[in-house]
């Protein structure tokens, strides 16, 4: 579906009125590193200036009446960067949490964290555990960190924990199927994303909800991430509303 030029509340009115707005958004936030080194910055100031962007997902989300984004914020492959940045990107995201937990209260916001967690230090395990309660019972949104998140990872730990039932007795491997599986991922209990975002053009997934994005739409834009704002969201999601679903089946 082409663009539309116009204001933006304008946009998100026909966006709702249109229906068939995605359940679940998934987003591979891609173009931080490539923002800064274009300004001449540091890469961390490529996440910083993403934090904007962040917000102005969050914020069409809920106005959209989307139920569940999921963020791509940090893989188990980004931990080979340099210590000095990943060290950086671990105090950006404690800080990140404290700060921006109010405002995700008040718009009825709840959080969620998938992946290796143990993985992460335990302050920041710390602060997630206390901002995933302190968002207890909001409503308008489902806020998904994927956090040393890999979907091949993903697969490995399903596969571990089913065998591990499976010895215990609980798991009959002939009545294994797709439903059992799912209720074994990380993200059990919700929908796979109808709509994924990538921005600054890459295009791939980039290990990510491997199993979950079977038959999700893609949607790209050239904006890298720290550029991105609730216009371009409704652009995806109007584009989304035009196409044709099929999954797999002949009208």
């Amino acid at each position: 579906m082409a663009a539309r030029t116009g204001k933006l509340p304008d946009l998100v009115r026909d966006v709702k009125r249109a229906g068939k707005v995605p359940r679940h958004i998934a987003i591979i936030m891609d173009g931080n590193g490539r923002w800064a080194e274009r300004r001449g910055l540091a890469r961390i100031q490529g996440h910083r200036a993403g934090r904007k962007a962040v917000r102005e997902a969050v914020d069409g989300c809920v106005e959209l009446g989307v139920e569940v984004l999921t963020l791509y914020t940090f893989s188990v492959e980004n931990w080979r960067r340099p210590r000095r940045e990943v060290s950086a990107l671990m105090r950006f995201l404690e800080r990140t949490l404290a700060e921006e937990r109010d405002e995700l209260k008040r718009n009825d916001v709840a959080l969620r964290v998938i992946g290796r967690v143990t993985d992460l230090p335990q302050n920041v395990q710390k602060a997630l555990a206390d901002t995933v309660k302190f968002l207890e019972g909001g409503s308008a949104l489902l806020l998904n960190l994927a956090l040393s998140y890999g979907g091949r990872v993903e697969i490995v730990d399903t596969v571990r924990r089913m065998c591990e039932d499976a010895v215990r007795g609980r798991v009959e491997p002939e009545r294994i199927d797709e439903e059992l599986v799912e209720r074994y991922l990380y993200t059990a209990g919700l929908p796979d994303p109808d709509l994924l975002i990538r921005t600054s053009g890459e295009l791939r997934i980039s290990n990510f909800l491997l199993w979950q994005l079977a038959y999700s739409e893609i949607w790209v834009t050239e904006t890298l991430w720290p550029d991105f704002r609730k216009r371009h969201l409704v652009e995806a999601v109007r584009d989304f509303q035009g196409r044709e679903r099929r999954f797999g089946r002949i009208d």
